[in-house]
C-alpha cells in the first residue's frame, strides 16, 4: 500500500472520528487501518492523533498533514479525471444519501437509467429522512429538500419542490372543504413530524400570510404513509406533490385552498466544498438535473 492509500486511510479516520468507524467505511479490519496509521506516524516521524481508549483528536501536526493530505488527493483525482478519455465508461462507487420517499419514488428509477447507461458504476444509497453528515459518514454526495443554509456545502439545485394541502372526497363528503386558512384549525390534520414546525403558513395573492399552528390528528416522519393515511379519510395532508402528484391525478386526493401559495422548497444535490467532485459523481448531478428540471414531471399534469 503507498502513501497516497495510507493518506486516504489517514483522512477518513480523521472525517469519521475514530479509526473502528473509518474501518467500517473502508471494508477494512479495525487492526489494519490502525497499522497503518502506526506505519506512517512512524515514516513521518511524528504523532498525527492523540489516542485514547475511546477518542482521538489531531495533534497540531496531524492538523496540518490533514490540510495538505486533502489538497494532495484531491489534486490526483482531478488529474485522473482530465487525464481519462471522456468516453472511458464510468467506473468506482458513489456513496449517496437520499431522502427516502423521494429517492424511492423519483431517484431509484433515475438511478436505475443512469446505471444502464454506465454497467461498471457501483452505488451504495442511504435511503433515510435524517440529516446525514456527508463527511464523518463518508458519502460522495447526498440529496436534501430543504431551505439551504449551511455555507459548508457545495449545492446544485436538482428541482423544484411544490407543496399543496389535500384530502380525501370522502372526507369532504363528511367534513366539508375549508374555503379560508382559518377554516383549518377545525379539521383533521395530518403532519409530517420532521418539518421542524408545528405550523403551516399559506400567503394569499395579496402577500398576506397565514400561519396555522397544527394540533395533528396523525403525525408521521414519512410522507408516504400520510398520504395513504389522507386517502384513506382521515385527515387534510400539507404534502410535496411529489409524494401527492399521482393520487391527484386519480381523484383519490382532491387538492384545496389552491388561490393559496404554500411551502416552496428545492431538492438540492449537495457535496463539501473542500473535496474534488468525481466525475461518476458530477455526471450523475447533470443527468438528475436534465431530467427533473424546474418543471418536473410529477408537476406537469396538476394545478400548482
Amino acid at each position: 500500500m503507498g502513501q497516497l492509500e495510507d493518506m486516504n486511510i489517514f483522512i477518513r479516520i480523521v472525517e469519521a472520528g475514530g479509526i473502528s468507524r473509518a474501518a467500517d467505511q473502508l471494508g477494512l479490519a479495525k487492526s489494519a487501518v490502525s497499522r497503518r496509521l502506526v506505519d506512517l506516524e512512524a515514516r513521518l516521524g511524528v504523532r498525527l492523533l492523540n489516542r485514547t481508549t475511546r477518542t482521538s483528536s489531531l495533534t497540531d501536526i496531524g492538523q496540518s498533514y490533514y490540510d495538505r493530505a486533502i489538497k494532495v488527493v484531491d489534486d490526483v483525482a482531478e488529474l485522473n479525471t482530465i487525464t481519462t478519455d471522456a468516453n472511458t465508461s464510468l467506473e468506482g462507487t458513489i456513496n449517496l444519501a437520499a431522502p427516502l420517499s423521494f429517492g424511492l419514488s423519483h431517484l431509484s428509477p433515475a438511478i436505475n437509467d443512469f446505471v444502464n447507461q454506465h454497467p461498471e458504476l457501483t452505488i451504495n444509497i442511504d435511503f433515510s429522512d435524517r440529516q446525514v453528515d456527508l463527511i464523518e459518514e463518508g458519502f460522495d454526495l447526498a440529496f436534501r429538500i430543504a431551505d439551504l443554509k449551511d455555507s459548508s456545502l457545495i449545492a446544485r439545485k436538482i428541482s423544484p419542490i411544490k407543496h399543496m394541502l389535500c384530502a380525501s372526497p370522502e372526507y369532504f363528503n363528511k367534513y366539508g372543504a375549508p374555503e379560508s386558512p382559518d377554516d383549518l384549525k377545525n379539521h383533521l390534520l395530518l403532519h409530517y413530524s420532521i418539518s421542524g414546525t408545528n405550523t403551516w403558513k399559506l400567503t394569499d395573492k395579496k402577500g398576506k400570510q397565514y400561519t396555522i399552528s397544527v394540533n395533528a390528528k396523525m403525525i408521521a416522519n414519512n410522507g408516504d404513509f400520510l398520504k395513504d393515511m389522507a386517502i384513506a379519510g382521515h385527515g387534510i395532508v400539507f404534502s410535496p406533490t411529489f409524494i401527492s402528484w399521482q393520487a391527484i391525478a386519480t381523484g383519490e386526493l382532491v387538492p384545496i385552498l389552491t388561490d393559496y401559495k404554500l411551502l416552496q422548497l428545492n431538492a438540492y444535490a449537495i457535496y463539501p466544498q473542500t473535496r474534488y467532485l468525481s466525475q461518476r459523481t458530477r455526471l450523475l448531478i447533470d443527468f438528475l438535473v436534465e431530467l427533473f428540471g424546474d418543471n418536473p414531471y410529477w408537476d406537469q399534469d396538476i394545478n400548482v
